[in-house]
């Protein structure tokens, strides 16, 4: 297996120019095409006198978006010159469903996640959440200030689950070519997750690999970013959301937790 398609997801956020560089450079080491993914849908108009007047609002909001689509289009023509081969799809509809929609005929899906000091990333802004749960895809997750190319030293975040098990089959092109994948198991129960046997099956594909069981003194979430810092890691992989996203949403969870704290990219699937 490796990666054909890569689609990244292109907004008006401080970071966007970082991101597509970034998925321009994993294109380049895939040998893979780089699509760039915009949409946003054209708001109803307002306070409309008869039906004439609201088509011609409908038809001016409608051209305000295509100019922007135009520039987020420029901006990944801009950024993506390191990709072998590039296209675009841009479109007018809620921006994580025209992702999940374009996520058909891709291997990976890169999106940013936005710093808190970051700039609004404008209509185009990509929840990062019902991209994981529909996509049926890996989802690499970019933070901000993340410039250089992910995938030489690799945590696997491991737990036993269906989310876990699909996140390392769709890291396998990284976890092939790193030069160290650490399969890390945290909580209680830790020794009976299989981590053992997740390492020499990974072994098997030519990773050079370790395991390591952790014992969390905050959280699971909190331990994996520690160690993943203290192995100087540029990439988590994990599964989303083994919980509803409800229950994370009310109670908290390794997935929002991570997603909102990592400096490092994170790959996840669900």
């Amino acid at each position: 297996m490796s990666y054909a398609n890569i689609l990244v997801s292109v907004d008006f956020a401080e970071s966007t120019p970082d991101r597509v560089r970034l998925a321009a450079a994993l294109a380049r080491r895939f040998d893979a095409t780089l699509t760039g993914a915009a949409a946003a849908e054209v708001p109803a108009p307002l306070f409309a006198h008869d039906i004439r007047d609201a088509q011609a609002q409908h038809e001016r909001l409608k051209a305000e978006v295509l100019v922007d689509l135009e520039q987020a289009q420029a901006i990944f023509a801009r950024c993506a010159g390191a990709a072998p081969r590039t296209a675009w799809c841009g479109g007018l509809d809620r921006p994580s469903a025209h992702l999940v929609d374009k996520g058909r005929a891709a291997d990976l899906i890169v999106v940013g996640r936005a710093g808190e000091s970051e700039i609004d990333p404008g209509p185009f802004g990509v929840a990062i959440a019902p991209v994981l749960m529909e996509a049926g895809r890996p989802v690499l997750v970019v933070p901000p200030r993340v410039r250089g190319e992910p995938g030489r030293r690799i945590v696997v975040a491991w737990k036993d689950s269906p989310e876990a098990r699909r996140a390392v089959a769709g890291a396998l092109p990284f976890l092939r070519s790193a030069d160290r994948v650490f399969v890390a198991t945290a909580g209680e129960g830790a020794r009976l997750e299989g981590a053992d046997e997740v390492a020499a099956h990974l072994a098997l594909h030519g990773a050079s690999v370790a395991t390591h069981l952790l014992s969390p003194t905050v959280s699971d979430g909190d331990e994996i970013l520690r160690f993943a810092h203290d192995q100087q890691a540029d990439l988590i992989v994990m599964g989303a959301y083994g919980h509803s996203r409800l229950r994370e949403w009310i109670f908290g969870g390794a997935t929002r937790h991570i997603l909102h704290a990592t400096e490092v990219c994170c790959l996840m699937a669900h």
